[in-house]
C-alpha cells in the first residue's frame, strides 16, 4: 500500500458479527444499489466476513432486529436510504452501520441546505438559484447565463438533471427536474473539468478526473457507458491536488461527514476547484469512483469494504 494512506484495521473479519448488507430499496437508483450491495457483499464474504443481503423494499426492518444483525453495511443510494431515514431507524434499533448519521446524511442529500453550510464556511461554489414553477426563467439566464444544469436537489446519480443550452429549454429542463423533487435548482456552468476525491476515515484519496464522452457526467456516462475516461492521477500539480482534498475534508466535516464519502467539484479554466455535492453512500459497482481511488492509493476492493465496515457509525 501506499504509504501515504494508512488504514488499519483492528478487528479480523470473523469477529464484525453477522452482518446485513442493505441494497435495493426504494429510490430511484435501487438498479444501481443492487449492483454496490451484490457487490460489497461478495467482498464481505470473500473477506471471511458473516454478511447476508437486505432489502428493505422486500423485507420488514425489524427482521434486522429478528435476524440477529449485529452491524448494517449501508449500500443503499438515494432516498430511504442515504438520505438520513435509514440511519435514523438502525439508531432507533441499536444497530450500528456504515458511513455518515443522521444529519450528515440529510444534508448531504439536499444539495440546496448543503451549498448553504458552504457558503456560510466560504468555500467555494458554483452561482446558483433555487427555482418553483413562478420563477422568471429569463431573469435566471441573465443571472447565471449559459449553459447551466437545472437539477432535482434531493437526488442523486445525476437522476433528473439537464444541461441547458437555450432559453427556449428552460421550461422543459424544470419539469423533468420537478418530477423528481419540488426543490429545483438552476446552477451555472464551470467549463475547466470534472473531478471527485473519495474520502476514507480522516483521508482524502487520490483525485480522479472524470472526462465523459456526451455532454456532461449523467446517469448514462455513470453506469452504462464505457466510454467515459477516469483519469487517476488526474493530471494535477501536487499542489492542486492537496488543495482539492483539503478543500473534500473541508466541505466533509462540515456537514458532518463520516466514515466515507466522496466529494464531486467543478473546476473553471483558471484552476479553482468548486464544491458541488457530497455522496455519503457512494456507488460501488465496476464502474465507480471510490474503489478506483482506493486502488490508486494501493487498497483492493476487498480491503476498502472492510475499511468501511471498521469505521462503523454507533448512534
Amino acid at each position: 500500500m501506499n504509504n501515504q494512506y494508512l488504514f488499519p484495521r483492528s478487528l479480523p473479519p470473523a469477529q464484525h458479527g453477522k452482518v446485513a448488507v442493505l441494497y435495493g430499496g426504494r429510490s430511484a437508483e435501487r438498479e444501481i444499489s443492487l449492483k454496490s450491495g451484490t457487490a460489497v457483499l461478495t467482498a464481505l464474504l470473500k473477506s471471511g466476513v458473516d454478511a447476508q443481503p437486505f432489502d428493505p423494499a422486500e423485507q420488514d426492518l425489524h427482521k434486522l432486529l429478528e435476524g440477529g444483525f449485529q452491524r448494517a453495511f449501508i449500500a443503499l443510494h438515494g432516498r430511504f436510504g442515504e438520505d438520513g431515514t435509514m440511519q435514523g431507524a438502525l439508531e432507533l434499533m441499536n444497530i450500528p452501520y456504515t458511513g455518515s448519521g443522521v444529519l450528515a446524511s440529510a444534508l448531504a442529500m439536499d444539495k440546496w441546505r448543503s451549498k448553504l453550510v458552504w457558503q456560510a464556511a466560504g468555500l467555494p461554489i458554483p452561482a446558483y438559484e433555487m427555482l418553483n414553477a413562478a420563477s422568471d426563467l429569463t431573469t435566471v439566464v441573465k443571472r447565471l447565463g449559459l449553459p447551466l444544469f437545472i437539477k432535482p436537489a434531493n437526488e442523486g446519480s445525476s437522476v433528473g438533471i439537464s444541461k441547458v443550452k437555450k432559453i427556449s429549454e428552460l421550461q422543459a429542463a424544470y419539469a423533468e427536474a420537478a418530477k423528481h423533487d419540488k426543490s429545483v435548482i438552476a446552477e451555472t456552468f464551470i467549463s475547466g473539468g470534472e473531478y471527485t476525491v473519495a474520502i476514507l476515515g480522516e483521508q482524502a484519496l487520490p483525485v480522479i478526473k472524470i472526462e465523459p464522452a456526451n455532454e456532461f457526467y449523467d446517469y448514462e456516462a455513470k453506469y452504462l457507458r464505457n466510454d467515459t475516461r477516469y483519469l487517476c492521477p488526474a493530471g494535477l500539480s501536487q499542489e492542486k491536488e492537496a488543495e482539492m482534498q483539503r478543500l473534500a475534508l473541508q466541505g466533509f466535516a462540515l456537514i458532518g461527514g463520516a466514515g466515507w464519502g466522496r466529494v464531486d467539484f467543478l473546476m473553471d479554466e483558471a484552476g479553482q476547484p468548486y464544491l458541488l455535492e457530497v455522496n455519503t453512500v457512494p456507488g460501488m459497482t465496476d464502474h465507480s469512483l471510490v474503489p478506483m481511488a482506493a486502488r490508486q492509493a494501493g487498497m483492493s476492493f476487498e480491503q476498502l469494504v472492510l475499511t468501511i465496515l471498521e469505521l462503523t457509525h454507533v448512534g
